[in-house]
């Protein structure tokens, strides 16, 4: 009988190839095909997913997460007014090839920020309802291209910003601080490889 482990470890490979995008596909997809019930947590498939990466990557994630959040710092700087805060797995020391750079911003205008980015290439827009804590909540989804890397910026209403504060990950189980501008500069002088995830998952 496949342990849970083997079904964490066969989820992580689903994702990490991107055959399925949500963790919850991948641990059904997984265990179907390996023939078991047994289901692990998002927090299991998270710590294979980031061996496996490891294992496939190797020094080049490092070097790419420097890299990644150097460019958060200059997006940021950019949008310094608008309290930006880095999230995602560049926040978290997670990356693996293909991840975007996720910084969320306030603001109840987004053109405002769409304006701010207007200079770069390849941006997109997209606007998403989505609820939470059973309020409807909308954010808009601007996408950038920096260098190789998609830059998502996030603007969510100003009136939100409380709420988000206390936002509980559904992966590792902690809140989801990320790290504004000011940490972020002096993590990356001081230990810019240092990585934000809780040894065991908290809820």
């Amino acid at each position: 009988m496949p342990t849970r482990t083997e079904v964490a470890r066969e989820a992580a490979r689903l994702l990490y190839n991107r055959t399925i995008k949500e963790y919850k596909d991948a641990k059904e997809m997984a265990a179907a095909s390996l023939r078991t019930r047994a289901l692990p947590s998002n927090y299991e498939v998270a710590v294979e997913l980031d061996r496996l990466v490891e294992e496939r990557e190797g020094s080049d994630r490092l070097t790419r997460l420097i890299e990644m959040r150097k460019i958060a710092v200059t997006m940021m700087k950019l949008l310094s007014e608008y309290d930006p805060v880095l999230i995602g797995s560049v926040w978290r020391g997670t990356p693996r090839q293909g991840s975007d750079i996720d910084i969320v911003v306030y603001c109840d205008n987004p053109e405002e920020i769409e304006e701010k980015l207007a200079e770069l290439d390849l941006m997109g827009s997209e606007q998403k309802t989505f609820t939470l804590g059973g309020l409807p909540r909308t954010s808009t989804h601007i996408a950038v291209q920096v260098m190789e890397h998609t830059v998502e910026v996030v603007v969510r209403p100003t009136r939100d910003r409380e709420y988000y504060r206390e936002e509980h990950c559904e992966t590792y189980g902690d809140i989801k601080r990320g790290i504004r501008l000011p940490e972020l500069e002096k993590l990356i002088q001081l230990d810019p490889l240092r990585r934000f995830i809780p040894k065991r998952r908290n809820r």
